[in-house]
């Protein structure tokens, strides 16, 4: 019994140990990026376009081609992986395809990013003509973050008592009322925190698009289908590379300041969605 007690200690001080060392990592990263990015930022350097090869100005319409570039993919996105959820959960009986269906997302989910933009842009680039462009960007976050949603939504679905479903049946609906009777309205929070997810990678995603949808100088807000943008992650990455130039550094960690609040800022909005819809099956 005092050996069993001993090693549940030992466990539990093991797993509190992990618990909180992930916790210091995100607060070391938060930490060096808000302390390190705070001194560059000021109202002209998130108004102002950068200049001088991104050493001075201000980042304004990489700002705007990033945000481009995460609403287009969700919006591009979500549908494809909302039906697809549906599909798996409503309409397919099959256990043995749905265990196929998971494990191929789970396997586009743990793609290289590299490669998606290798075949993104020849699919979307090269054979339908859309060149570098933010629209080629766009269809290639969207097919990298549809894992991710379409897993969520299916989730959140699978998630739902059995008892709605039920009663839905009893009351004579078909699978297309259901869903729009039943399913979507409590799988509301699922989507959500997929939407959510989405835009945290998109956010996040940087080799998929920077040969594919931006340059780093010489453009601002896309004026065509076809016109690449810029963005804050190839912004970053591009200065990053000047370690020796401290105002490049400096605006480095000014746009990596800035990217890491949108972010923030989208999930805290994500998150008063989420508290302003009250589930059925919470109250």
């Amino acid at each position: 019994m005092t050996f069993d007690r001993s090693l549940e200690k030992v466990v539990l001080g093991l797993l509190g140990f992990l618990t909180l060392s992930a916790i210091f990592i995100l607060l070391v990263i938060l930490g060096a990026v808000f302390w390190k990015g705070a001194p560059a930022i000021d109202w002209e350097f998130l108004t102002q376009a950068s200049s001088d090869f991104g050493t001075s100005g201000g980042i304004l319409y990489q700002t705007a081609g990033t945000l481009i570039l995460m609403t287009g993919a969700v919006i591009v996105s979500l549908p494809v992986a909302l039906g697809t959820a549906l599909f798996q959960t409503e309409y397919l009986r099959s256990q043995r395809l749905k265990k196929v269906f998971r494990n191929m997302i789970y396997s586009l989910n743990g793609m290289p990013t590299i490669l998606f933009g290798l075949v993104g842009y020849m699919v979307f680039g090269i054979y339908l003509e859309t060149g570098v462009s933010w629209l080629t960007g766009t269809l290639i976050l969207a097919v990298m973050i549809l894992p991710t949603l379409q897993l969520s939504f299916q989730q959140a679905v699978e998630a739902l008592p059995e008892k709605y479903r039920d009663q839905a049946t009893s009351l004579g609906l078909s699978p297309s009322a259901m869903i729009r009777a039943v399913i979507l309205p409590q799988s509301l929070f699922g989507i959500v925190t997929g939407v959510l997810l989405g835009l945290a990678r998109a956010a996040g995603e940087t080799a998929a698009i920077m040969f594919t949808a931006t340059t780093f100088s010489g453009i601002t807000l896309p004026a065509t289908w076809t016109d690449p943008v810029p963005t804050l992650q190839t912004h970053i990455l591009v200065l990053a590379q000047e370690a020796l130039n401290p105002e490049a550094v400096a605006h480095a960690w000014g746009s990596g300041w800035v990217l890491l609040t949108l972010t923030f800022l989208l999930i805290a909005g994500a998150f008063f969605c989420r508290s302003r819809m009250p589930m059925e099956s919470e109250r």
